[in-house]
């Protein structure tokens, strides 16, 4: 079992800066990769970024060249630094982790926190 903690979120300006931290605790031995999915109302959840152990990155269309995600392995926390906001940026953000262990492959979802871009 593998536990995700989010922090940050808030209201800011459009151009305005945020940045989210999410760590795993519990059974983190297997997770391979970490990232962070988006949820605006009545939207499906899509995926924003994503980074591997191995440091190996993704990044949606919509935020490549204004949001940065890294990684640290020994302590399984992972944060994402959005610059440049954009009112299209408003939803609830969840941090995710990718489990693969040899007794099953598994998804961990963090509680969700609010990002709120005003023009």
């Amino acid at each position: 079992q593998v536990q995700l903690v989010e922090s940050g979120g808030g209201l800011v300006q459009a151009g305005g800066s945020l940045r989210l931290s999410c760590a795993a605790s519990g059974s983190t031995f297997g997770i391979n990769s970490m990232g962070w999915y988006r949820q605006a109302p009545g939207k499906q959840r899509e995926l924003v970024t994503s980074i591997t152990s191995g440091g190996n990155t993704n990044y949606a269309d919509s935020v490549k060249g204004r949001f940065t995600i890294s990684r640290d392995n020994a302590k399984n926390t992972v944060s994402l630094q959005m610059n440049n906001l954009k009112p299209d940026d408003t939803a609830v953000y969840y941090c995710n982790a990718h489990s693969v262990t040899i007794w099953k492959i598994a998804d961990y979802w963090g509680q969700g926190t609010q990002v709120t871009v005003s023009s």
